[in-house]
């Protein structure tokens, strides 16, 4: 049994919520990079050339990417053979959000209530995801959510007859739906299987795989190119002025479901799609 302290946790979290916000990951930087030389639209160009110059200043300045430093949502993956000293997990992970975006001068965009809207001042508490796994390390992901895109995700209750086809128009249906509104070039998660909720953390959690890197699942790896291709062939493109870089990458996760069902999970991200990783 390994021990370890939450302060180590909260530290953690503090530095990523920092992090995230402030540099693109090296799978992004690459991503916006080809999209830029792939870009066949001269307007598109511009502004893909527009966010580069934005992240250098952001990196060099040490200033947000984008105002909305949004939602701190984090995925815990906690080796069984952890015990934690000093403190309860769940408040020492929403310390580190608090000290991170307060310390760090991120805008605090969490309100306490869905309808009376009370900001929290801190940004906490964040949207945590736990799973347990083999093992005695402690792997954290923090990936801020902006709400431009988060808006406009979907979740889809197909039936099993739509099949493939069903799950293509959905995530075409969503793209589509969403326009300039998900800050384009985008970053497109998409969860199928589980149940109604299983898939939408599916679709979440998908938008963490590196750009470029496909599905093991033979089936969900044709998909995800065919969409791509088809997503860039919408016209929407950068900052939704058009062009043919609609999309930086599709990411299919997929879990065993009920035989009834047919859940899609499509989670929309904008074109910096911020995370930050670290292995305790």
């Amino acid at each position: 049994m390994r021990e370890i302290d939450v302060s180590e946790v909260t530290r953690a979290i503090k530095e990523m919520c920092v992090e995230a916000n402030h540099r693109l990951s090296p799978d992004m930087k690459k991503a916006l990079y080809d999209g830029c030389e792939k870009e066949e639209s001269s307007l598109g160009k511009k502004i893909l050339m527009q966010l580069e110059d934005n992240l250098k200043i952001a990196d060099e300045d040490t200033i947000p990417i984008c105002q909305d430093t949004g939602m701190a949502v984090v995925f815990a993956r906690i080796g069984q053979d952890v015990h934690f000293t000093g403190g309860d997990l769940e408040a020492a992970i929403n310390e580190g959000i608090r000290e991170g975006y307060t310390e760090g001068f991120l805008r605090k965009s969490v309100v306490a209530d869905p309808l009376e809207r009370v900001n929290t001042k801190d940004n906490t508490p964040g949207v945590i995801h736990y799973s347990i796994v083999p093992g005695d390390k402690v792997e954290l992901t923090v990936a801020p959510k902006g709400f431009g895109s988060e808006n406009m995700s979907r979740v889809f209750m197909l039936k099993p007859a739509d099949g493939a086809e069903g799950v293509k128009n959905a995530v075409l249906t969503a793209v589509k739906d969403a326009g300039p509104n998900a800050c384009p070039p985008m970053v497109v998660g998409v969860g199928v299987g589980g149940t109604f909720e299983k898939a939408a953390e599916l679709a979440k959690e998908a938008l963490l795989r590196p750009v470029g890197e496909h599905s093991k699942v033979e089936w969900a790896a044709e998909m995800e190119k065919e969409l791509l291709d088809r997503i860039n062939k919408t016209g929407i493109g950068p900052g939704g002025l058009g062009g043919t870089v609609t999309a930086f990458a599709v990411n299919i996760l997929t879990y065993p479901t009920h035989i009834a069902g047919l859940p899609v999970g499509v989670n929309i991200c904008c074109h910096v799609n911020r995370h930050a990783h670290r292995v305790i």
